[in-house]
């Protein structure tokens, strides 16, 4: 069965894109930082969340 069809593995690919958009933006900052709109900027958003879950788990 496909992540997309099954739920739990569906917030398994969320939440691992959303970790790995924060790693990427700690070793190349300025890789995720200048593309903030269009398909791109999905990623941008990912990273954001991803460093607010990381200031609310300290």
């Amino acid at each position: 069965m496909s992540a997309i069809f099954n739920f739990q593995s569906l917030l398994t690919v969320i939440l691992l894109l959303i970790c790995t958009c924060a790693y990427i933006r700690s070793l190349a900052p300025s890789l995720l930082d200048r593309n903030k709109t269009g398909l791109l900027g999905v990623f941008w958003k990912c990273t954001r969340t991803g460093l607010n879950l990381q200031k609310i788990m300290e």
